[in-house]
């Protein structure tokens, strides 16, 4: 008995390990897991199977929507955003590669607002959520049912209730906690409820590490929030364990918000197999001109494009790359691209807590820093409270703003959502502005702080480096 459950394990190790040759997006990944596999299979692969995948079965069918509304849906709105696409020799070439990315196209005639943490950007969205007419889109990775998570149902349920359709989409891991009676609160008023359900499918039924990290809002198809604030006390600095929550949102009006509606529609799709009707009109914003690229990114694209996204703009920097990130855990070619920047003499600096929430992603970026820093990037950690912003400033010409962090969680693993900002200086101006203030609330990471330190802490940051590829 004993033997044969052996062969059996063997047998599927040497298969998985086929899978993983043929599969991994990685040489070095499919190396260990094939290693791995043939040779400890009791232990690869049931790992392998429930850890290892980077593909997210059957979302790229889901995207096209259906057979019949799909194509003639993404047809009908690219010709009427035709008017408000920048046209292509008006594209900062930094762009260009972002927006074949997206396959969304740059447009203008947006208004976009910065908004700083919690306080302002949950104003902001409950304001836009009482403004709604038609409906609300409303998803993000974690739900709590705390203050402010029972602040935003009780909007929602009050504009459900007033005949204003709402979706409300939420991550079933990031929310974990949330309790039924908050979702039954929700559909009892006449919202449509969903979980993204990301072990949907025979494919992903054994995955657990796909997530869904979109934290978005649409009103009406004319005003969208993206950003790195999830619904919670703690993302308003109530948590004593952190104390302020640094983060940040932008509210975008014009016709960009189709393209945030569009992630959305998608997700929803997957979600539940049902399209639903929207506005799909392009609006222009009452005032503002603001050139914005709207971003998806996920498991289920061809391309890695967050990191190439990150790439791209690194290796197009001229004069600085400035980037705020709660965790760096970065790949091999975004990490070259780091180092190259600092040796062109590019102003490159990476904004980091200094209080972390995930221990192993916290070592394992020390390993990454001292690599960085001898090419001249610098690394400050930020010392008031926990930051968790994803932002990024390129020279003088593109801010990003929204949920991708620098690691391969995000870049492989998690359905992300970004917002990139061009032609606007007063904007880009702001970014700028909010930046220094959290480098003044910062400190510089010294080269040799890895080296500094005993032996034993040395050790245990190149074994958590070893986890990276799931953290």
């Amino acid at each position: 008995m004993i033997a044969g459950v052996l062969i059996v394990l063997h047998v599927l190790g040497l298969l998985s390990g086929v899978h993983a040759i043929m599969n991994t997006r990685t040489e070095q990944g499919a190396i260990a897991w094939a290693i791995s596999l043939v040779f400890i299979p009791y232990l690869a692969v049931p790992a392998y199977w429930f850890l290892a995948r980077s593909r997210f079965e059957g979302y790229v069918d889901a995207r096209k929507l259906s057979e019949d509304v799909g194509e003639d849906l993404l047809a009908e709105l690219r010709g009427r955003i035709a008017a408000y696409r920048l046209p292509r020799d008006e594209i900062d070439p930094a762009m260009l590669a972002a927006e074949r990315l997206a396959d969304q196209p740059i447009v203008r005639g947006n208004a976009v607002e910065l908004l700083v943490d919690g306080e302002a950007t949950f104003d902001s969205i409950l304001a836009g959520i009482d403004a709604a007419r038609e409906y609300v889109l409303f998803q993000f990775f974690i739900v709590r049912d705390d203050t402010i998570g029972r602040r935003v149902k009780d909007r929602l349920v009050a504009k459900a209730a007033a005949g204003v359709r709402v979706y409300f989409l939420y991550d079933e891991m990031g929310s974990h906690g949330l309790r039924a009676c908050y979702l039954d609160e929700l559909r009892a008023a006449g919202a449509e409820v969903s979980a993204f359900n990301t072990r949907k499918g025979p494919g992903n039924r054994f995955q657990v590490n796909f997530r869904n990290h979109r934290k978005v809002v649409v009103t009406d198809g004319r005003v969208a929030w993206v950003g790195g604030h999830n619904v919670g006390d703690a993302y308003l600095g109530r948590d004593p364990a952190f104390g302020h929550w640094r983060d940040t949102h932008v509210r975008i009006e014009g016709p960009a918000v189709l393209g945030v509606q569009l992630s959305f529609l998608a997700d929803w799709h997957w979600a539940t197999d049902r399209v639903v009707a929207l506005s799909w009109m392009p609006q222009p914003a009452p005032a503002g001109d603001t050139e914005v690229l709207i971003l998806s990114t996920g498991p289920a694209d061809e391309l890695e494009s967050a990191s190439l996204m990150f790439t791209h703009a690194i290796n197009n920097a001229r004069e600085r790359i400035w980037i705020a990130s709660p965790y760096f855990v970065p790949d091999r070619g975004l990490l070259h691209a780091l180092q190259l920047a600092g040796l062109r003499g590019v102003d490159v600096r990476i904004l980091i807590p200094d209080v972390p929430d995930h221990y192993l992603v916290y070592l394992a970026a020390f390993s990454y820093l001292e690599e960085a820093g001898r090419t001249g990037v610098r690394f400050f950690r930020y010392t008031d409270g926990f930051l968790h912003q994803k932002v990024m400033l390129m020279d003088d010409r593109v801010a990003t703003i929204g949920t991708a962090n620098l690691d391969n969680r995000s870049f492989r693993l998690n359905f992300e959502i970004t917002a990139a900002i061009t032609g606007d200086p007063g904007f880009i101006g702001e970014v700028e502005a909010m930046f220094n203030r959290d480098f003044a609330h910062a400190r510089m990471v010294p080269p040799d702080e890895l080296a500094s330190k005993p032996w034993w802490f040395r050790f245990v940051v190149r074994v958590a480096r070893l986890t990276s590829p799931i953290q």
